[in-house]
C-alpha cells in the first residue's frame, strides 16, 4: 500500500468519526496506536479538515441575540441603558 492510499483511507476515516462525534486527538492517538507514521496522521486529519469545511453551508443572516430580564411573577421588566450609552446617545 502506497503513502498516498494509506494517506487517502486515513483522511475517510477521519471524517467518518469526526461525524460520529470523536474529537481528532482521540482519533489521531488511535491511529498511531495502530502503527501508522505521525506526519501522516497530522497531514491527513488536516486534510479531512479541510474536506469537511467546504461541505459546512455559510450562514447568510446573523442571528439575533435577545436578553430580557423577567421579575418574580415571570413578568419582563423593563431595563434602563446603560449610563454611557445614555451619555453619548447611543
Amino acid at each position: 500500500m502506497t503513502e498516498t492510499d494509506t494517506k487517502k483511507g486515513i483522511v475517510e476515516y477521519v471524517k467518518k468519526n469526526i461525524s460520529k462525534g470523536y474529537d481528532s486527538e482521540t482519533l489521531k492517538w488511535a491511529l498511531i496506536s495502530q502503527g501508522y507514521s505521525r506526519s501522516i496522521i497530522e497531514k491527513s486529519i488536516e486534510q479531512a479538515h479541510r474536506e469537511l469545511a467546504q461541505k459546512v453551508p455559510i450562514l447568510k443572516e446573523k442571528p439575533v441575540i435577545k436578553q430580557e430580564v423577567f421579575g418574580e411573577n415571570n413578568q419582563p421588566m423593563p431595563v434602563k441603558k446603560p449610563w454611557w450609552k445614555r451619555l453619548f446617545g447611543l
